[in-house]
Parts: C-alpha cells; structure tokens; sequence
C-alpha cells in the first residue's frame, strides 16, 4: 500500500514539472516571478519613487528628468523658470 501511495506522489511530482508549475503557486504568481524587474527612480520633486518605465520624463539636453506624474512634471518647469 506505502508503495503505491509514493508512485502516486512521484506521479504527481512529474506531472506538476511537466506543466512547468510547482504546487502551490497560482498562474498569476508565475507569471509575476518571470516579469523583469525595473529601476525605481527619484522624483525631484515630490521624492516618489516611480519605475522608470512608467515614468513622465523631461530631456534637457545634459540630463534627462523623471517624473511620477504630468503634474510633478508641470511644476519642475515652473520652478525651473522663476528668477
């Protein structure tokens, strides 16, 4: 009997490798595991930090700004143009 339950487990252990999962983790989880991971940087002004694809970004020829939103973005120029 002890032997026929250990095949089963072999069996599953092959099947679960062969769909490429592990028991226990959701599709979703997989998936994220497999997601490259991206740099978070600084927004100058409001100090959030914001993936750096997902960032609003501002070239100013020397440098290039990123920014967490339009807005934050709106009001470096701003400040950037008062004396």
């Amino acid at each position: 009997m002890s032997r026929l339950l250990i095949l089963f487990g072999l069996l599953y252990l092959l099947y679960r490798k062969a769909r490429g999962g592990s028991p226990g983790r959701t599709q979703s989880e997989q998936e994220a595991g497999s997601v490259k991971h991206d740099i978070l940087i600084e927004d100058p002004v409001c100090h959030t930090y914001v993936p750096k694809s997902q960032a609003v970004s501002l070239d100013r020829g020397d440098k290039i700004y990123y920014f967490c939103s339009r807005k934050c973005r709106d009001a470096f120029c701003r400040k950037e143009e008062q004396p």
